[in-house]
């Protein structure tokens, strides 16, 4: 399909319409109006990519998670909020990152704006995951190692992951970056034991794409959180010893490396919250 047919079907799509003039009306009004309007402002803003990704994946392959189950499209936002709240639990201890002006707001009104806004989370980065599995490149990559879900690599997992995040917790100072992976570590056995589905699947049959497709449609996700991020208000600061400098927007370089383990934990949270939740075509 070349390119003049993806735009012809983004126009087609109603969801894609719709994302399309989100984007154009928030993105515009959370960088420029005065006061606290990224608190109200998050949740659009992301709705609106979320709708023309989803489109665009459309357009390249017939079909989208939208198209295919919207059901399963809106389960993944009540999936997202408590996955991302984990991570705002572990960051009491971290102290990674923190947000300005959020002292604006009752802690119920923190409370709830946080969790609307993170419930973005997971559809935009299993959106992009898609539209990223979609490249040519990405279609033809070959077969690589071939892991096997078995006793000893499931138990070699928990056990790493039990430890670097004991290490996180103890010496958050310097151990803070293995948070991100983790998660993935600890969950991903659990999902093998439970027969719930799992990276191994595919790893065991050699097919590294979904960890490709998820790890590229993150850095994608990032790059647009922190660009959105950079001028809004509220909005999120990092606090990295040893990374902060070579900063891209309010992130340090380095600290676009975390993103790609992330989506594999956001991956497995949501394999073990919902095992017959939305299937991903990755």
């Amino acid at each position: 399909m070349d390119v003049s047919q993806n735009t012809t079907s983004l126009s087609q799509g109603r969801q894609g319409r719709v994302g399309l003039i989100l984007i154009a009306i928030f993105w515009p009004l959370n960088w420029i109006l005065p006061g606290l309007p990224t608190a109200y402002l998050f949740f659009p803003l992301w709705l609106g990519y979320i709708l023309v990704v989803d489109a665009l994946v459309r357009a390249k392959s017939g079909t989208s998670i939208w198209t295919h189950s919207r059901k399963h499209f809106v389960w993944l936002f009540f999936l997202s909020a408590p996955s991302w709240w984990l991570f705002e639990m572990v960051n009491w201890r971290t102290k990674n990152w923190e947000y300005l002006g959020g002292h604006n707001f009752s802690g119920l009104e923190h409370l709830l704006l946080s969790t609307i806004s993170f419930s973005t989370v997971m559809p935009a980065v299993f959106e992009t995951a898609e539209l990223v599995r979609t490249f040519t490149w990405v279609k033809q990559f070959p077969a690589g190692p071939r892991i096997a879900p078995t006793r000893a690599i499931s138990i070699t997992l928990l056990v790493s992951g039990l430890s670097m995040l004991a290490l996180t917790l103890i010496w958050p100072k310097y151990c803070y970056p293995f948070v991100w992976g983790s998660v993935f570590l600890i969950l991903e056995p659990l999902n093998i034991w439970s027969k719930r589905p799992h990276f191994l699947d595919h790893l065991k049959e050699g097919d590294w794409r979904p960890v490709i497709s998820l790890s590229l449609g993150a850095l994608i996700c990032g790059f647009f959180w922190e660009l959105w991020n950079f001028y809004s208000f509220p909005k999120w600061v990092y606090h990295t010893p040893g990374a902060e400098f070579l900063y891209i927007f309010e992130m340090p370089l380095l600290g676009y490396i975390g993103y790609i383990p992330f989506a594999w934990e956001l991956f497995a949270m949501r394999n073990l919250l919902s095992r017959n939740g939305p299937r991903l075509r990755l």
